[in-house]
């Protein structure tokens, strides 16, 4: 894989999972159609959620001057897929993802390694105030 590749496939990635994309899968198509290079499937487990991650992608890769060729199924929220000519981006409502089965369909593509999660650092522990010696008589 490239390293122009690598890096804007992870982009797309990073967009999707921004706003808790589930079962995230990258496939590289690139031997197999002239459609795509590579084909991004997710799902939400609502419309409002499908329409959100879809909107998400398409306004983080703006801000980077990339823009889709089109955009199809944003109205029903059922499967959203967006089109940037070497990566389709699919998210779907998680019912509509297991009918039509994309990873099936395509089970000769080999997947794209998903890019280590962010780590946060936890939260520092507060420290609790020395134990209390009870008083006489308690």
């Amino acid at each position: 894989m490239s390293e122009d590749f690598d890096h804007r496939v992870t982009l797309f990635l990073r967009a999707v999972t921004a706003k808790k994309a589930q079962d995230v899968v990258a496939l590289d198509v690139r031997g197999l159609t002239s459609i795509a290079d590579c084909f991004i499937l997710c799902h939400g487990t609502s419309s409002r959620q499908v329409n959100a991650i879809a909107d998400h992608v398409e306004r983080e890769l703006r801000k980077r001057r990339i823009r889709p060729l089109s955009v199809e199924g944003a109205s029903e929220g059922q499967w959203v897929l967006l089109d940037y000519g070497d990566v389709v981006v699919h998210v779907f409502f998680e019912s509509t993802r297991r009918l039509y089965d994309l990873e099936g369909l395509w089970s000769d593509a080999p997947r794209l390694p998903l890019p280590a999660a962010r780590r946060t650092r936890a939260p520092a522990r507060r420290r609790s105030a020395a134990p209390v010696e009870p008083l006489d008589g308690e």
